[in-house]
């Protein structure tokens, strides 16, 4: 038992620093090693889900000896003879899942400690050094040992004031899945109503003097978590992080593929086709260079806010297109929206679907009577003919709004008819059938090249009526994506930073809303060559966000793939 690394942990525990560490499922120690090496405060060995047995457990421990690496095993269930055995072989503390009562905890405390205060027995084993140091350990393991229950269930959140009350507990872990399981949600990461319900377990353990962990679904996420006052913070599982990178580069040489879990390779389609998102389609090598039927009848427009075209749609409501029919783009039409303070668009509706994102301000977005408050890059999309309206929630300042509409031809009709008002829960994630809400600060994130986090607001896989697809990129320094063509139009919108916009060997800078018309057929990609991260929102006029990686030679001026002199497209 380390402990000084355990007195330590606590330590930055009281004094509300992160503790960052890695669940552990592989079985070569190697993978705890490089957690030491990386400095990580802590790993989790999985001893519940998989298939590590007893050696690679230990083999893992030893890994940690003589560092500053906490090593806690998890254990397969609450069991006085699991628990006093990975705590014989050396593990420092245990994780104990599916914890629901105040008698569970009370029992897995007394299976954690010596008598009197508990019922562990004393072995002969490496916690001990064999026999030769038993005195010694039995006389610090009561005060030293971590015991760590997870929060996984309903009935664990409804029971939490009185396992509150259990003493010899310092940090509460959450699993969000299973809680979304158990609220109904399988299969989800944060089903409808969990957040809410982590944040208002997370308060009391605050407030008793305890601390609260989970593991991280991403880096963005990692920073979240950290904001919300978790401080035991998983940064990842090694086999699921593994995979990422595996697989992050097997799709910027556009060799991609879905996992499948018979493990078998998944269904192939024809080559360079890469899917941007939820598209169950997989990307093998990219083409050379696109068809000759591909071969694009339209240049790539950058349009800037400055020459969009502007006009009142209503009063203290204005709209301006970016890319449309004024782009000569086909079945799309996106642009800003601006809503002077308490200004409202009132009730009315399309004959084609509609994609909303917050960019600044505060609304709120009613779909046929369910009011939705809106926080800065949430996403609303509603599907043709359903009546909605957006207020301006802010009665001093200005709201501004990305919005996407699946025609270049937007036109509305006003409807008159009086809707029950709703007001659905923040965490809502829209209506089944009918309009869906992305909540940016919990939306599923994936990588569609290098350095690059995307999450998707609709296609028709999330929407199956829907007539286009769309999400928002983000690129951290030096993230990009290979170069590619779509079989639509596509619009993208540079919401923060900076991003390189290449065409055909045409380079673009793009920053502060400016929105690039890339036409169907033009090879074309984007890198953020700058040292702060690049934010965009792209939307296509095609239901499924497939993109067809080629060459990248046909990205370049010497390479143009149509076989013209290379013309720069239009600035406006």
């Amino acid at each position: 038992m380390n402990i000084a690394t355990l007195t330590r942990f606590r330590n930055q525990l009281r004094s509300n620093a992160p503790v960052y560490g890695l669940w552990v499922t592989l079985e070569s120690p190697s993978i705890t090693e490089m957690a030491v090496a990386a400095g990580l405060d802590w790993v989790v060995i999985d001893a519940e889900h998989g298939h590590l047995d007893w050696n690679d457990i230990v083999g893992h421990l030893r890994a940690v000896v003589r560092s500053d690496t906490l090593a806690l095993i998890r254990v397969a269930e609450q069991s006085a003879a699991l628990i006093k055995r990975a705590l014989d072989i050396g593990a420092d503390g245990i994780v104990v899942p599916w914890v629901e009562s105040r008698k569970q905890l009370e029992n897995i405390v007394r299976f954690a400690n010596y008598p009197p205060h508990g019922i562990r027995g004393v072995g002969a084993e490496r916690a001990t050094c064999w026999g030769h140091a038993f005195a010694q350990h039995v006389a610090e393991a009561n005060d030293q040992v971590l015991v760590i229950p997870i929060l996984e269930s309903v009935a664990a959140i409804n029971n939490l004031d009185e396992m509150l009350e259990v003493p010899g507990i310092d940090v509460f872990f959450f699993g969000p899945a299973d809680l979304s399981a158990t609220a109904g949600y399988a299969g989800q990461w944060e089903g409808p109503g969990v957040s809410r319900m982590i944040d208002q377990a997370k308060q009391k353990i605050r407030s008793a003097g305890k601390h609260c962990g989970v593991v991280a679904a991403n880096r963005e996420n990692l920073i979240e978590r950290c904001s919300q006052d978790f401080q035991m913070l998983g940064i990842g599982l090694d086999a699921g992080m593994l995979l990422s990178q595996i697989r992050g580069t097997l799709e910027f040489v556009g060799r991609g593929r879905e996992i499948m879990t018979s493990l078998s390779p998944g269904k192939r389609v024809s080559p360079g086709v890469h899917p941007v998102g939820n598209d169950n389609r997989v990307a093998l090598a990219p083409t050379v260079r696109p068809p000759v039927s591909m071969r694009p009848d339209r240049d790539e427009i950058m349009a800037t806010v400055a020459t969009g075209t502007h006009s009142e749609i209503t009063p203290g409501v204005r709209f301006n297109c970016l890319v449309g029919a004024s782009t000569s783009a086909c079945n799309l039409t996106t642009g800003l929206v601006t809503f002077d303070s308490g200004a409202a668009l009132p009730y009315h509706r399309h004959t084609f679907g509609e994609s909303i994102t917050l960019l600044q301000g505060q609304v709120e977005v009613e779909v046929e009577g369910r009011a939705y408050v809106l926080q800065p890059m949430d996403n609303v999309t509603i599907p043709t003919k359903l009546a909605h309206h957006v207020t301006n929630l802010d009665q001093q300042q200005e709201a501004l709004l990305h919005i996407s509409m699946a025609t270049s031809q937007p036109s509305r009709t006003l409807v008159d008819k009086p809707f029950v008002r709703e007001a659905m829960p923040p965490e809502s994630q829209g209506t089944q059938g009918a309009e869906r809400v992305v909540r940016f600060n919990h939306a599923k994130r994936y990588e569609a090249g290098p350095n690059t986090e995307f999450i998707d607001f609709c296609n028709r896989e999330l929407m199956p009526t829907i007539e286009m697809s769309g999400g928002f990129g983000l690129f951290y320094p030096g993230g990009r994506l290979p170069a590619h063509y779509h079989e639509f139009d596509e619009s993208i919108c540079i919401t923060e930073g900076a991003a390189s916009c290449i065409v055909e060997g045409r380079r673009y800078l793009l920053s502060d809303c400016t929105t690039a018309f890339v036409p169907k057929g033009r090879v074309h990609y984007f890198i953020n060559d700058f040292r702060k991260p690049m934010a965009m929102i792209w939307f296509y006029a095609g239901p499924m966000p497939v993109r067809i990686v080629v060459d990248e030679q046909c990205a370049t001026v010497d390479g143009n793939p149509w076989g013209e002199s290379s013309q720069p497209g239009e600035t406006k």
